[in-house]
């Protein structure tokens, strides 16, 4: 029996170690030195050079990052790019009236002239990536505080933009790696020119809405196509009705094929931040305290902010966006909880760990350096614990408040005539018109009162007494526990609260006044004081405890790499450029539970329920189905809507092209699987499973629903495995 379970620990701790096939996001610059063999094992059939080259056009050229939020890929000669409709939503939405609602009809632009501008939206390529860790890293010592290190190596990237060449248009900047153990620069290309082209109703872009977010199988035809401007010397120009459309070094060729089960996949994108190398107590924490913390009162919000959306259009609209945003991490968290549990990530980690400290016991000269590693580890992580619990109250509390968001932008302006003076003062306040008058677009008073009213209770009763500021328990007190009569009291004749054109006019007539009223408004005074006790109970004593966290990482991440060297590391994302690869496939969540690898335009039908706020099907796509009129883009009398794959994807990926072994462009990455959004943590091939649309159905609602055929027309279509 000793033996047997002797086997089995060795066997567990090999799949721990070692690299899996469908798991890491890596830098492209590596993939001929660290992947390309293992890709073309695979199925891959170009080469590393066609995916990353700095000498001529590759696929890395027709990939961009979206207002440093999505990712997009160039899909004509015409820059014109794809990206997920949840990535073009603030766009669309802004857009949006009640007379000309593009979220609930969709918008096509019929030509160039009909493209829509989106001040304040921009795309970015990469030229090119450099390791500069030598430079980054230059005169720091080992003895350094975090601040001082950090300090020192922003002076010598400051350094690096003399000696960086590129040219006069190209930006660069630099990202750390490894925990801070290695640094890399990436020559930049932004276009600030990016007008909306085309979406699909919600009903298409979001089917399935907050029940099918994060779920699978999905029917979800989540894209939206933007164009590129460019000067008329194809370099990057700010916004102008001369501006002509980009000329791409490289456009994707989309394929018409399709995938099958085993098919070779590769997304390449802009993966925003994952931790793959925690300590098994900080994974624990999340699992057992930060997760269920941010779920309950996200649950508070969102049931507010539903409850008003469903009685109200204008709400609706306001609040779309919004909703959207706290749902979507909402129920990541909870897939998350469930994926780290069922896996058991926690034990894993800690036969990491064992193994680790096993490998460090019997290297005298690793036992010099990192013995007591581990050990640090648990002891900072164990005190981090509550405050980092107080931390996750207080963010996800005070930035659901609107009410607080408006008084801070006062404080501000009042905090910048107090330090430099009545000119500098003057000078900001149209910014600060600017800035209200954006909250305001989306800012609804009854809606906020209620947000008020439901999670400071929530905030005062779930937390301890040392977190909570004396003045708000003295005001709790003095209104009997009674949430709703304290926020009535607070939102009533408060101007800041309730008559946004009338703020916005007294900034402009007399800005004074407006500071004034606010230094009497209940829930700003509120706000200061919840900040003033954040700050001085757990701001302080966090910020030490990280930082002592922080390089307790960097040099366990540094330890890793030279104790278990039959591992290949991959960095953690950064929002940096990778790639990602692996193979279409199923999987097996729970017992008696099999999901296939596709879904079809049937199941859209099989969802649809007239009238309804998330699965009601346009009256259009319900009669091209009956007719089974799919074009070029349906197969075999059937239309595919979604597949899944094992790519280790995360968000920031949002809207990257899934690339077929060819390199031609089959799906787009918008979702990951419930069961496995843990992957940020712990990636597990038998449940992480990336979710893409079908590029035949993008083009299919493009063409046959939306009568948008132009675009088309613009791609380069292919089959049967060509570029």
């Amino acid at each position: 029996m000793k033996a047997i379970k002797r086997s089995l620990v060795a066997f567990f701790l090999l799949l721990v170690i070692t690299a899996r096939a469908d798991e890491g996001m890596w830098l492209p610059l590596f993939l001929q030195q660290l992947n390309e063999k293992q890709m073309k094992s695979m199925g891959m059939k170009i080469s590393a050079s066609d995916i990353y080259n700095i000498n001529k056009g590759s696929l890395k050229d027709a990939i961009v990052s979206l207002g440093g939020f999505c990712t997009g890929e160039v899909i004509s000669e015409q820059g014109l790019i794809l990206t997920n409709h949840h990535c073009g939503f603030d766009a669309i939405q802004n857009h949006s009236t009640l007379e000309r609602n593009y979220i609930r009809d969709g918008f096509w632009a019929r030509n160039k002239g009909e493209e829509i501008p989106n001040p304040g939206l921009f795309v970015t390529f990469i030229v090119r990536i450099e390791e500069v860790t030598k430079s980054a890293l230059a005169g720091v010592t080992q003895g350094m505080t975090e601040q001082e290190r950090q300090s020192a190596i922003d002076k010598n990237i400051a350094a690096l933009r003399s000696g960086v060449k590129r040219e006069a248009y190209q930006d660069y900047f630099v990202r750390s790696f490894f925990e801070g153990n290695q640094y890399f620069l990436f020559v930049t290309e932004t276009y600030k020119d990016v007008r909306l082209v085309g979406a699909p109703p919600s009903a298409i872009g979001n089917f399935g809405k907050d029940t099918d977010n994060w779920m699978w199988p999905r029917h979800t035809g989540d894209f939206s196509m933007f164009r590129i401007y460019a000067g008329t010397d194809n370099k990057p120009a700010e916004f102008s009705e001369n501006n002509v459309p980009y000329k791409p070094k490289k456009a994707l060729s989309i394929s018409l094929d399709g995938m099958k089960e085993g098919d070779f996949t590769m997304v390449f994108g802009f993966p925003g931040r994952t931790t793959q190398y925690l300590h098994s107590a900080a994974v624990e924490q999340i699992v057992k305290v930060n997760d269920p913390a941010k779920i309950a009162i996200r649950d508070k919000a969102l049931g507010v902010i539903d409850g008003f959306m469903r009685r109200d259009e204008q709400i609706k609209i306001q609040y779309a966006a919004k909703y959207a945003s706290i749902s979507n991490s909402w129920k990541k968290w909870q897939g998350e909880v469930l994926g780290l549990t069922s896996t058991n990530a926690v034990a894993k980690k800690k036969a990491y760990a064992a193994e680790f400290q096993k490998r460090v016991n019997a290297n005298p000269a690793f036992k010099e350096q990192y013995g007591t590693l581990l050990g640090d580890l648990e002891a900072a992580y164990q005190e981090l614990n509550k405050y980092g619990l107080a931390r996750d109250y207080y963010t996800e509390t005070i930035s659901r408040i609107e009410a607080f968001a408006l008084g801070s932008r006062i404080n501000s302006l009042a905090g910048i005539k107090q330090k430099n003076g009545d000119k500098a003062f003057k000078d900001a306040v149209p910014k600060t018109i600017e800035t209200l008058g954006e909250l305001y677009k989306e800012y609804s008073p009854a809606v906020d009162k209620k947000l008020f009213e439901v999670l400071m209770q929530k905030f005062t009763n779930d937390q301890p007494e040392e977190f909570l500021a004396p003045e708000l328990l003295t005001l709790v007190k003095s209104y009997q526990s009674d949430f709703a009569k304290m926020a009535d009291d607070f939102y009533t004749n408060v101007d800041l609260l309730n008559n946004g054109p009338k703020v916005l006019a007294n900034l402009k007539a007399n800005p004074d006044l407006v500071l004034m009223a606010n230094d009497l408004n209940k829930a700003n005074q509120l706000f200061l004081q919840l900040n003033s006790h954040y700050a001085s109970t757990v701001t302080k004593k966090l910020s030490g405890i990280q930082a002592r966290v922080n390089q307790l990482q960097r040099t366990y991440m540094k330890a890793q790499m030279e104790v278990m060297k039959e591992k290949k590391f991959y960095p953690d994302a950064n929002s940096t450029l990778r790639v990602t690869y692996g193979n279409v496939k199923g999987y097996q969540p729970r017992d008696a539970v099999k999901f296939d690898f596709y879904t079809y335009l049937d199941g859209v039908m099989d969802k649809y329920k007239p009238g309804d706020y998330e699965f009601d099907v346009p009256e259009k796509l319900r009669t091209l189905y009956k007719n089974k009129d799919f074009g070029q883009y349906g197969k075999n009398g059937k239309m595919p809507v979604c597949f899944i794959a094992m790519n280790h994807t995360t968000g920031g990926n949002s809207g990257s092209p899934a690339l077929d072994a060819n390199g031609n462009l089959v799906g787009l990455n918008f979702d990951r699987a419930w069961e496995g959004t843990m992957s940020d943590i712990n990636y597990d091939p038998s449940i992480c499973r990336n979710i893409m649309v079908d590029i035949r159905y993008v083009l299919f609602i493009v063409d046959k629903y939306a009568g948008a055929g132009h675009l088309v027309q613009e791609m380069k279509l292919v089959r049967a495995g060509k570029k």
